[in-house]
């Protein structure tokens, strides 16, 4: 059936279905739920090169990403996730992978330049990122997976990564804890400047005095990991604790804990910031560990959720989210030791 055949069959203008179907903001809501029930119910799938050219669109979302190292596990399963959003409406991911900030910001004019995409996805925003300010001038529609400062509203969807530090010390606190060691990522990004805030302001509401020496920054890979924990294990006065910033760097902890001869749960506490990596989880491990937990799936899902209800004409400052982080509390966490 084609698109001819399909309008004449509900009585409607192929111009209507056509952008009906592709989320115009002109089309009334119920004229495309009409279009949209119809077409599931005879079967109708519309030719995407031709629905491209009707309507101007070109029926992708674009993603950069910076340096090998910004593409891991994190990464794929955020992709998973969107990509599970968007295949529904026929919308294509276009990804490009560059070395450099001039680099990135040079393939978002070539987005808007070209028309390739219809909206991008920011990720990993910094505390005041540039590239917010560059999108807007460029007119070209996007969501950030983070927040940053900026002048003008944007869409974004984030954590409560705050909030995920200062329950994870609170529950060490509650158990004899006073030093508390922290698995950081870089600190130039929002994200783990949050974290870095929510563990100093959450020591020092405990009356818990910050030792610098008990911070680390690094990727999230299980050699960081390993390699801060031990230079943690080898202070004077090493931490009975330490949250992890990714269940990938708690593996690493693991292990340098484990070759120290120190027992986890016992002699040492961890709790670890899930992102829900179905190969990787933390109620299977020994002892079973202890997380802040959030889906990043489901965020990459709910992202692009939020930009296909930007592209229908939804106002940036109306799609902004800040998703709470639950606690699960497992084996890897106990009484300070004596």
């Amino acid at each position: 059936m084609n698109l001819k055949e399909f309008a004449n069959l509900i009585g409607l203008s192929q111009t209507t279905v056509s952008r009906a179907m592709s989320g115009y903001p002109e089309v009334k809501a119920e004229t495309r739920a009409r279009v949209l029930e119809a077409a599931e119910r005879l079967g109708y799938r519309p030719n995407i090169s031709a629905q491209r050219l009707a309507t101007g669109r070109a029926g992708a979302i674009g993603i950069v990403f910076q340096g090998g190292g910004r593409f891991g596990p994190h990464s794929s399963e955020f992709m998973g996730g969107l990509s599970t959003s968007l295949q529904k409406d026929g919308i294509d991911i276009l990804v490009s992978t560059v070395e450099t900030l001039e680099d990135e910001e040079a393939a978002y004019r070539g987005f808007a330049a070209s028309k390739r995409v219809d909206a991008v996805i920011l990720h990993t925003p910094g505390c005041a990122d540039p590239r917010i300010a560059l999108l807007q001038s460029l007119d070209l529609p996007f969501i950030v997976h983070g927040r940053s400062e900026a002048a003008k509203p944007f869409a974004y969807l984030d954590i409560d990564n705050f909030g995920a530090i200062e329950t994870a010390i609170q529950h060490l606190a509650d158990h004899g804890h006073r030093r508390i060691s922290l698995i950081n990522g870089d600190t130039s990004s929002t994200y783990a400047h949050d974290r870095d805030n929510g563990y100093r302001a959450t020591l020092q509401a405990h009356g818990i005095a910050m030792d610098p020496a008990l911070i680390g920054q690094g990727e999230f890979t299980d050699e960081t990991g390993f390699r801060l924990m031990q230079s943690f294990l080898a202070l004077p006065a090493p931490p009975t604790a330490v949250i992890a910033g990714s269940m990938m760097s708690a593996l690493g902890a693991m292990r340098a804990i484990r070759v120290a001869g120190l027992r986890l749960g016992q002699d040492v506490s961890l709790v670890a910031h899930d992102d829900v990596f179905p190969y990787l989880s933390p109620e299977n491990l020994v002892p079973s560990v202890t997380t802040t937990q959030s889906p990043i799936r489901a965020a990459g899902e709910r992202i692009g959720e939020m930009t296909l209800r930007l592209l229908q004409g939804e106002l940036p400052e109306t799609l902004q989210e800040v998703w709470e982080v639950d606690f699960v509390r497992r084996g890897s966490t106990g009484p300070a030791p004596n």
